[in-house]
């Protein structure tokens, strides 16, 4: 893996595409995460930002899921 350059999901631009690298969520969230498809490895694409800054919508495994910024700073990306 080259260089370990992780930001928090939600800090994705909208447009921008990035992998998941790390879920540092626990318990029922982590479950959550883990039952969405965000596994290591995973594509996300930010797609669009609500009008009031959250909840944002992403692309996931060919599904879109809404995720609060507080839930997105727990999964690490790496952006591409």
């Amino acid at each position: 893996m080259m260089g370990e350059n992780l930001v928090p999901l939600h800090l994705v631009p909208c447009g921008k595409k990035a992998r998941v690298r790390k879920l540092i969520s626990k318990g029922n969230e982590r479950r959550r995460m883990l039952d969405l498809g965000l596994i290591a490895g995973t594509c996300v694409e930010s797609l669009l930002r609500s009008p009031s800054g959250d909840p944002t919508a992403y692309e996931i495994r060919g599904a879109v899921i809404a995720l609060r910024s507080e839930e997105a700073s727990k999964i690490l990306v790496e952006m591409s």
